[in-house]
């Protein structure tokens, strides 16, 4: 099979430039600056007028919720989310039922996988207070990292003995993804909030509660263990200014999701719990903090954090709604508009995107448009209006903060390994992603 996107405008490591991609198969093969295509027959001649090419998206953070949650969402209906949005990789948090902390329940959902995705996969192994000895029985070309819980969340996978800590830090050779939130403060702030507001307070005090300070001792507890033990960390989801004191660090590096960089507190009034998130979504300054760090390497990844649950489950306040969002379908066409507002670069947008989650898991072939890499492509479309209704969700909860919400950029299409797996509006659920394969 020999495809030829041709007319478009390449984005890819810091160069823009009117050009040509070939493919046989599912790798690339030829990257064309300018139009001097090569005379030959093609199975397919891809249309790029207009369109703007990057590499497909890396998104380092999601959860899919399978195994033991799927009344909320599954492998098949979020990767079909991720395809419609242009995500061509994902990374699957371990906080599922059973937990990914044993070599068998992670086996089972690569299994899962390789059955309902349909796009690139792999899953981070979670750490627990005592599971530590597995850890050199990870296959490192397999999977990322491990996912560390130093604040409860989720899943209720917290580790927070000082001692076990210690021993992650120091045995862990494949990067450690850190969710860093103090729980003394979190239960201190939660206990007073209930004491003033009642027993469910409203989700306006959502980040009074996980608040500044609780992110703040956490972050930087991790950053104290990681320079002691010359582990790789990388930070989930910065979401203070404070945090961002604690950058730039030797093997320390710090993702951004779209929800903190897209919403701020003053959003809770008109969305409510839809935003409710664990770290909470905190002020326009924080911010516009975050936002600033995107260009000066602070943040090295913007993920989505993509968390799904039934709308029914996000009834409450504080105490009762529960915290995520889904994100992944609409995360390049929201961070596309921020590159409209002049946030950053759209070459940036590439690099946090694309290339900074591939090189700093050690991603091999994928994140970048080079000749004999995985044909992991998206084309977008600029200037083009079209508003979030509940039918075009993907996500099996079957609802988005973004509902209502006009874009100007499309996804046109999403190749995965060179197949077509979203265009004309709809996912090809034949197909299957491949497992990622690291360093």
């Amino acid at each position: 099979m020999r495809t030829l996107i041709q007319g478009g405008t390449i984005v890819n490591e810091g160069q823009t430039f009117e050009g040509a991609i070939i493919i046989d198969d599912e790798v690339i093969s030829q990257i064309i600056q300018g139009n001097a295509i090569p005379e030959a027959s093609y199975d397919e001649v891809v249309d790029a007028s207009g369109c703007f090419v990057l590499p497909g998206i890396i998104d380092d953070h999601v959860h899919f919720r399978e195994p033991g949650l799927t009344e909320k969402a599954d492998i098949e209906s979020e990767s079909r989310a991720a395809a419609a949005g242009g995500v061509t990789t994902y990374f699957d948090m371990p906080n599922t039922v059973p937990q990914t902390t044993t070599l068998e329940a992670l086996e089972d959902k690569f299994a899962l996988a390789a059955k309902k995705s349909h796009v690139n996969y792999s899953f981070f192994f979670g750490a627990t207070n005592d599971n530590v000895d597995l850890f050199a029985q990870l296959d490192s070309h397999r999977i990322p990292g491990i996912k560390l819980f130093m604040g409860s969340s989720t899943g209720n996978m917290l580790v927070d003995r000082r001692e076990a800590l210690e021993r992650i830090f120091s045995s862990a050779s494949l990067p450690i993804m850190t969710h860093c939130e103090d729980t003394d403060i979190i239960n201190r702030n939660m206990a007073e909030a209930k004491q003033k507001y009642g027993d469910d307070p409203k989700v306006t005090h959502h980040p009074e509660i996980r608040s500044e300070e609780a992110c703040y001792q956490s972050t930087r507890l991790a950053v104290e263990l990681a320079r002691k033990h010359h582990a790789r960390l990388h930070v989930a989801h910065l979401t203070t200014a404070k945090e961002l004191q604690l950058l730039p660090q030797d093997g320390v590096t710090a993702e951004a999701t779209v929800s903190h960089l897209y919403f701020c507190d003053r959003d809770y009034n008109s969305l409510g719990t839809r935003i409710k998130c664990n770290p909470a979504i905190k002020t326009e300054r924080d911010r516009e903090a975050l936002r600033e760090a995107l260009n000066d390497g602070r943040i090295a990844v913007i993920g989505t954090d993509h968390a799904p649950h039934l709308l029914s489950q996000k009834e409450g306040g504080c105490a009762r709604a529960a915290s995520g969002m889904p994100m992944i379908q609409f995360s390049l066409v929201t961070m596309l508009e921020l590159v409209d507002q002049g946030v950053l670069s759209l070459e940036r947008l590439v690099e946090l995107m694309c290339h900074n989650p591939a090189r700093l898991f050690e991603v091999r072939r994928r994140g970048f448009l080079r000749e004999g890499y995985q044909a992991d492509i998206v084309l977008v479309r600029p200037n083009t209006g079209w508003t979030v209704t509940r039918e075009l969700i993907q996500s099996r909860c079957g609802w988005s903060p973004m509902e209502g919400h006009m874009y100007l950029w499309r996804v046109e299409r999403t190749l995965c390994n060179g197949h077509t797996v979203y265009g004309k509006g709809g996912v090809d659920t034949d197909y299957i992603g491949q497992p990622v394969e690291f360093r």
